[in-house]
């Protein structure tokens, strides 16, 4: 499970090695990289929409 953290925040910041993606590709679950892409989507929304209030105030 953390290789499919780190590749996916990889991604995000996109950095990922070309061989690693390809190792992705091959060996991965799909299911699993996007149910882990869209809980740290939702991390993302929920920081920035948290530092925004804290600004606000």
């Amino acid at each position: 499970m953390w290789q499919v953290i780190k590749s996916v925040l990889a991604a995000f910041f996109g950095v990922q090695k070309e061989q690693q993606r390809k190792k992705d590709f091959e060996e991965g679950k799909p299911v699993t990289f996007i149910i882990v892409g869209l809980l740290m989507a939702l991390v993302l929304v929920v920081g920035v929409f948290m530092l925004a209030m804290s600004a606000a105030e």
